[in-house]
C-alpha cells in the first residue's frame, strides 16, 4: 500500500511517501521513500522546494507561489528525475491531509467529501492561516489525483471528547452553542505521543496518566486519562494556554479591551502583535527561536534571559494545571522542536516537581536522548523524549481507512 501525505503548514507544505506491505502496521514509523518541503516564505512570489529519495536531495527554485501549482509540481518529483519512485502516479492509493481545525463535529480521521470540504472551509475563520492550505492540498490532489481517496486527519480530533468543564468557556453560554468553545490543537501529535508512552512502556495505554509537552514554535500540552484528552492548553485557536515563538499565550483580555480604548488599535492590529509579535520574539526583542535566546543569555543579554525565564514559567504552571486535572502522574513527555532538542528547557520544566517523586537523570538528559526514558531509575514517574512522528500517525489512519 503507497501512502502519500500532506502536511501544510502556514507557510510550508511538507509531503512524505510510505510504502507498506502486509496486514499489520510495522512497531515501529518507517522511512519515507520519498520526503519533499516547499517553503512559501524564503522569497515574496517564489517558493523553494526541497526533495529527498533515492539518497538524493534536489533543491527547485518555483517560479510562483500559486500552491496548487507548487503541489503539482512536487508530486511530478515522485515520477521524474533522479528522486522518482513510482512509475505513475496512479500508484498511490491512498492521500492522507493534517487538517488544523475539524470544529466539533470530526472525533476522528475523515474520508473527504463534498460535505467534509465545505465544513473544512465554513470553520476558516478560526484557522484562518492554516485550513485554506489544507483545502488547496485537497483539491490539488484532486486536480491531479481524480477521485482517488483521501483522509482529514484532524488536529482537533483528539480533544473533541474534552469535558463541558474543560471545554466551555466562563461567558454567556449561548455563545457555546453558536461554537465558540475549547477545541484545543496538535493533536495529531498529542495522541501519537501518548501511543508510543504506552508501546515504549509496556503498559495498556488505557491504565496511565500521561502529560505531553509538545515544544515547538507553537506550544501546547495535553492532560491523557484513559487513552483520552481530558484537558489541553490551547483554545478557540491555537493562541491560548503557553507562551510560544511568536504568540503570547493566555493573556488578561482586559488588556486588548484597553488597547483599542485609548490607543486605537483595531483588530488586524491586535491579531499581529499576539500572534506574530509576542512570545519569545516580543520579549526578547531578538527572536522567536529558543537557540537564539539561549545563545543571547550566554553574551549576557537580560531581556532575553527574562523571556527564558518567562517561558518556563509559564510551562511549569500549565503543567500543574494538567496534572491537577489527573490527580497523579505516571509519564511526563516532551516533544517536538523545543521538547526533544533544548534540554535546558526540559531540565527547568521538571524542577519544584520533585514532590511527585519526579527525578531527572540530568546526564540522560543531556546525552541527546530520541524516544528514551530520561528519569532516574527510582524515579517515580517516567520522563520521555519522544521523537514526534505526525506524518506517520497520518499514514496509520490512512492504513485503518483502507483495510476498514
Amino acid at each position: 500500500m503507497k501512502i502519500l501525505v500532506l502536511n501544510a503548514g502556514s507557510s510550508s507544505q511538507k509531503s512524505c511517501l510510505y510504502q507498506l506491505t502486509g496486514d499489520t502496521l510495522p512497531s515501529k514509523p518507517p522511512q519515507p521513500l520519498w520526503e519533499a518541503k516547499i517553503d512559501w516564505s524564503v522569497s515574496a512570489g517564489l517558493g523553494l522546494l526541497e526533495v529527498e529519495a533515492n539518497e538524493t536531495a534536489l533543491e527547485i527554485q518555483l517560479e510562483s507561489d500559486d500552491r496548487p501549482t507548487g503541489v503539482s509540481q512536487m508530486l511530478k518529483t515522485l515520477v521524474e528525475g533522479k528522486t522518482k519512485v513510482l512509475k505513475e502516479l496512479s500508484q498511490i492509493d491512498i492521500v492522507g491531509h493534517r487538517v488544523v481545525h475539524g470544529g466539533a463535529e470530526y472525533s476522528q480521521a475523515t474520508t473527504i467529501s463534498k460535505e467534509v470540504k465545505e465544513a473544512i472551509a465554513r470553520l476558516i475563520p478560526l484557522a484562518p492561516t492554516h485550513n485554506p492550505a489544507n483545502l488547496e492540498g485537497i483539491e490539488a490532489i484532486e486536480k491531479v489525483l481524480g477521485d482517488i481517496p483521501q483522509v482529514a486527519v484532524f488536529d482537533t480530533a483528539f480533544h473533541s471528547q474534552m469535558p463541558l468543564e474543560a471545554a466551555v468557556y466562563p461567558i454567556p453560554y449561548e455563545w457555546f452553542e453558536k461554537g465558540i468553545r475549547r477545541y484545543g490543537f496538535h493533536g495529531i501529535s498529542h495522541k501519537y505521543c501518548a501511543d508510543r508512552v504506552a508501546q515504549l512502556l509496556g503498559k495498556p495505554l488505557e491504565s496511565l496518566k500521561i502529560i505531553t509537552c509538545h515544544l515547538g514554535n507553537g506550544c501546547s500540552l495535553t492532560a491523557i486519562s484513559e487513552g483520552k484528552s481530558i484537558n489541553t492548553t490551547m483554545g478557540f485557536t491555537p493562541l491560548e494556554g503557553l507562551m510560544m515563538g511568536t504568540r503570547s499565550g493566555s493573556i488578561d483580555p482586559a488588556i486588548l479591551i484597553y488597547l483599542m480604548r485609548e490607543h486605537n488599535f483595531n483588530a488586524d492590529q491586535l491579531d499581529k502583535m499576539l500572534n506574530k509579535a509576542s512570545g519569545l520574539k516580543g520579549v526578547s526583542g531578538l527572536s522567536s527561536d529558543m537557540r537564539s535566546i539561549k545563545e543571547a543569555i550566554s553574551e549576557g543579554n537580560d531581556r532575553a534571559k527574562l523571556a527564558f525565564d518567562m517561558y518556563i514559567h509559564r510551562l511549569k504552571a500549565c503543567i500543574g494545571s494538567m496534572l491537577a486535572s489527573l490527580g497523579g502522574l505516571d509519564v511526563l513527555v516532551f516533544t517536538a522542536g523545543i521538547g526533544e532538542n533544548a534540554a535546558i528547557v526540559r531540565e527547568k520544566a521538571c524542577e519544584g516537581f520533585e514532590f511527585l517523586g519526579l527525578k531527572l537523570d540530568k546526564d540522560k538528559n543531556n546525552s541527546s536522548p530520541v524516544d528514551e526514558d530520561i528519569a532516574m531509575s527510582d524515579s517515580k514517574v517516567k520522563i520521555l523524549v519522544l521523537h514526534t512522528e505526525e506524518d506517520w500517525a497520518i499514514a496509520t489512519e490512512c492504513w485503518h481507512v483502507m483495510m476498514s
